[in-house]
């Protein structure tokens, strides 16, 4: 059973930068690895994807965050990473990342792995 840690999250200015970090307990080489995020009353969205290492590790992002985050994998560290920079009020949300052996996208329904949640703030 993989089990993923998320870290990092926290409360940032409006333009603010943030790292938020996915830990696995185990290898992620075969994963495809997503971050999500859930603001309050509103459904669980894909923010970014990235393939595992296996098919290359492509990317992609919602359409909201592209310029702004960047996601990368350590796959030595098992650890994946958003970075995520120029914030937005409307980016607050709790941030989770989740684990699928399929496809690398950003619908919800195909990721098998959750990890906890971190939650992001941006706030003056």
């Amino acid at each position: 059973q993989l089990q993923l840690v998320e870290s990092g999250g926290g409360l940032v200015q409006p333009g603010g930068s943030l790292r938020l970090s996915c830990a696995a307990s185990g290898t992620l080489d075969h994963y495809a690895i997503g971050w999500f995020r859930q603001a309050p009353g509103k459904e669980r969205e894909g923010v970014s994807v990235i393939g595992s290492a296996s098919v290359g590790g492509s990317t992609d992002y919602a359409d909201s965050v592209k310029g702004r985050f960047t996601i990368s994998r350590d796959n030595a560290k098992n650890t994946v990473y958003l970075q995520m920079n120029s914030l937005k009020p409307e980016d607050t949300a709790v941030y989770y990342c989740a684990a699928t052996l399929w496809v690398a996208t950003l619908s919800v329904n195909e990721y098998d792995y959750w990890g906890q949640g971190t939650q992001v703030t941006v706030s003056s």
